[in-house]
């Protein structure tokens, strides 16, 4: 994330004559569909031309689809694409700490501190006259996940016996086949392409989409070891095995799924009828 050196907040921003409503451009991934297609121009964070906008608002995109926190897009969509009303609309204190608390990790994992730019203590405490955070009502309304954290990278593995697999598997929770693959941004930084088909999974609560979602957040999250597997620009395979401990999804092995593996195959050919010791 590029995130550093650029962020500065004008909490006390004079609206007056000086902004206008724009829509907000295609080019704005993170701030699409969501409830409104108007923004302010000049932003809550003193950006005062569109060119601007996008470009800064394009380093958060990596951290908005993490879903490192449920408000992550609304409270920074309120920064860079403020609705258009008669006066600016900040997010709440509270808004803020919420993201900050999930996220920083996120931002930690990649190199970088929770910016001052986005200091909580800069936003209005007052719930009335801000965006609040309905992370309770959330909770109530969904059931929460697993995170997964960042973690350091296990090392790839692409010599194997598929009796040491079925060992493997008897002690995980769930096992994802991976399909990565890169391309270039026109601003520079790589996108991934990531598709995961569940190949069995132990922990009974879980469904197969909720597994695929989760290691598709673990590798934005651990983007380091998403860089490692996929060094050049042709699609690479793997097997994530991995374990759910009090909340947090960790991923313990990497199998280099190559085309012609049979011993990763006939492991999980075998894992339907495997007794564990």
């Amino acid at each position: 994330f590029a995130v550093s050196g650029f962020l500065r907040v004008a909490i006390g921003f004079d609206i007056g004559l000086s902004t206008k409503c724009v829509v907000i451009p295609k080019e704005m991934d993170m701030c699409q569909k969501i409830g409104y297609s108007e923004m302010r121009l000049p932003n809550l964070m003193g950006h005062t031309s569109m060119a601007e906008v996008v470009l800064k608002s394009s380093t958060w995109q990596r951290l908005v689809h993490t879903d490192c926190h449920p408000h992550v897009r609304t409270f920074l969509c309120s920064m860079f694409a403020p609705i258009c009303l008669d006066t600016f609309i900040h997010p709440c204190r509270s808004m803020c700490v919420a993201v900050r608390d999930s996220c920083a990790p996120v931002l930690a994992c990649h190199g970088h501190s929770w910016p001052e730019g986005l200091d909580c203590d800069r936003f209005p405490a007052e719930e009335d006259m801000c965006l609040a955070s309905l992370t309770e009502e959330y909770k109530y309304l969904h059931k929460v996940k697993p995170k997964p954290a960042c973690q350091t990278c296990p090392a790839v593995e692409e010599f194997f016996l598929h009796k040491r697999i079925l060992e493997v598997f008897c002690n995980s929770n769930f096992a994802v086949k991976v399909k990565l693959s890169k391309k270039s941004t026109a601003f520079g930084d790589h996108e991934y392409s990531i598709e995961c088909q569940v190949e069995f999974i132990t922990q009974g609560s879980l469904l197969p989409y909720e597994t695929r979602s989760m290691i598709q957040q673990w590798l934005l999250v651990n983007e380091n070891c998403t860089q490692r597997m996929i060094s050049t620009h042709h699609p690479m395979v793997y097997l994530l095995v991995g374990n759910i401990e009090e909340g947090i999804i960790l991923v313990n092995q990497v199998y280099r799924w190559q085309r012609r593996e049979s011993q990763l195959t006939l492991a999980t050919q075998k894992w339907r009828y495997h007794k564990c010791l």
